[in-house]
């Protein structure tokens, strides 16, 4: 009898139309809900997610059977990977498929900010045209600070190779990973020297409410900040806070602590953030292009070739 995926999330097409290659019967059913998922995993060898529910304890001890978790994403923070761990449960991440997204949005964020778009827009739109209080900066000559140097960070330090800036990468996890896009280099050069600083790391127990207000304390310099990695990672109130005191120039998110409505609303930082004009907020989209929306399906359909032969 031939092995079942359950697929719970949107994902494209391709996904299923390989793994049926194959030989896995594949259910579809992008509308399922979490009960009726831990009612029926136990007929299934592999699930497929996006970021719809968490696959936690529970849905562990629905699946007797679960042999991989495909998450159609980068990143397993909505997964127990201890618990899979545990039970020897392969996970698969499809991180190369949206690190040209990544990388991109973050450089339009930077520009962005750099520019002063957001707030020349909506003067223009207003009958407002104020040259000298729009002027902006160059990437030019500036020192860019990447915190995190996996497909993420490399991917945006690949995009900045053409704007003469330099380079500055910090990996707690590795070493030796200087290239032609990015030095490697100690975090106490990052604080040092960065006049943008941009994060491409994981949500862990390690990096939750890591960016806070003395993480802040430490830059030399005003910065401007990206995050397109994870909201918890970061202090929304200490950006708020080193926005006004003039330690951060401008602020993109793309990510944030809380996340959609009515909940993001009900923060109490949130009128401020929303009000702020120098802070650009987009609804956690840099990774999710129509291009990369097939290619994170491809490379998980890979991955999943690759663990049967």
């Amino acid at each position: 009898m031939s092995k079942k995926i359950l697929i719970v999330d949107d994902l494209h097409p391709i996904f299923k139309a390989r793994a049926a290659a194959m030989g896995y019967l594949v259910d579809d059913r992008p509308n399922i809900s979490r009960e009726e998922t831990i009612a029926t995993i136990a007929d299934y060898e592999g699930i497929a997610v996006r970021t719809k529910f968490n696959i936690d304890q529970e849905v562990f001890n629905a699946a007797p059977k679960l042999e991989f978790v495909a998450r159609a994403g980068a990143g397993l923070d909505n997964i127990d990977v201890d618990m899979a761990n545990q039970r020897g449960i392969r996970l698969l991440a499809a991180n190369e498929g949206n690190m040209d997204a990544v990388g991109e949005h973050a450089v339009g964020l930077l520009l962005s900010l750099m520019n002063n778009f957001r707030r020349a827009d909506l003067q223009v739109r207003n009958g407002i045209w104020d040259r000298e209080g729009n002027r902006g900066y160059e990437l030019k000559d500036k020192t860019v600070g990447i915190i995190g140097y996996g497909f993420m960070g490399r991917s945006f330090a690949r995009k900045l190779s053409g704007f003469g800036v330099k380079v500055l990468a910090y990996d707690k996890y590795k070493t030796n990973f200087s290239d032609a896009y990015a030095q490697e280099a100690a975090m106490e050069e990052i604080v040092k020297h960065c006049d943008v600083l941009s994060l491409h790391i994981p949500l862990t127990k390690e990096t939750r409410q890591m960016v806070n207000e003395e993480y802040f304390f430490h830059f030399k310099k005003p910065i401007f900040l990206i995050n397109t990695a994870r909201g918890e990672i970061v202090n929304t109130q200490a950006v708020l806070n080193n926005i006004a005191n003039g330690k951060i120039l401008g602020a993109g998110l793309d990510v944030l602590e809380k996340e959609k409505f009515p909940a993001l609303a009900e923060q109490q930082w949130y009128d401020a953030l929303r009000t702020n004009e120098k802070v650009i907020l987009t609804p956690h989209i840099g990774g999710w292009t129509f291009d990369s929306y097939r290619k994170i399906s491809e490379v998980l359909a890979q991955k999943l070739e690759e663990i049967n032969r």
